[in-house]
């Protein structure tokens, strides 16, 4: 009997310790739209318009302190105007994963800044998809603001500043250009 009421508490006690420990966590859907350009780039280039969309989970330290973690299909790149053909898409599809530390005010709006590793799923040329300019992964910090609603749903912005080089190789042709993004989302978190 007295094994039975051991079990009972034992059990009893963990049910409520995971259920405290799963409403510190935040998940939901996002997705939007992206502008993006390279910079320090020495042949001119002009905005390219992309989109993002994926999964987040957020874990709160408090009410008003969070760590979040984005996994989102995010597509960049820019323009390249003046080459032999003309202007042409240079696009890069990448499994992104920002993760980003979260202040947010009762009244739901927000602040966040954090690092992003993105891999590089896809690269496209106007059309010719085995092209390797790209290197295979990229990296940059985040920062951005935003509002959550009571209810669950937001609207965020964010700036994605690449601290890595795109183009695989080094010539006089390509240098040392980096992606730079500007991200607009909607979110429902539940």
């Amino acid at each position: 009997m007295k094994k039975l009421l051991l079990m009972i508490l034992v059990l009893a006690s963990t049910k409520s310790f995971s259920q405290s420990l799963l409403q510190k966590f935040e998940f939901g859907l996002k997705g939007g739209v992206n502008v993006s350009n390279f910079t320090n780039a020495n042949f001119p280039t002009d905005p390219l318009i992309g989109f993002n969309a994926g999964a987040t989970v957020a874990f709160k330290f408090t009410n008003n302190f969070l760590v979040q973690e984005d996994f989102l299909f995010s597509t960049e790149g820019a323009k390249i105007k003046g080459g032999v053909l003309g202007t042409q898409d240079l696009k890069l599809s990448y499994m992104s994963i920002p993760i980003v530390l979260k202040y947010r005010t009762n009244a739901g709006f927000y602040v966040e800044a954090g690092m992003q590793a993105g891999y590089k799923i896809k690269e496209d040329v106007d059309g010719l998809t085995d092209t390797k300019f790209a290197k295979k992964y990229d990296v940059g910090a985040v920062g951005g603001i935003g509002y959550q609603s009571k209810i669950g749903l937001g609207i965020g912005a964010r700036y994605i500043y690449g601290l890595q080089k795109v183009p695989d190789t080094n010539t006089e042709l390509v240098n040392d250009f980096k992606n730079n993004t500007i991200q607009a989302s909607i979110f429902y978190v539940f």
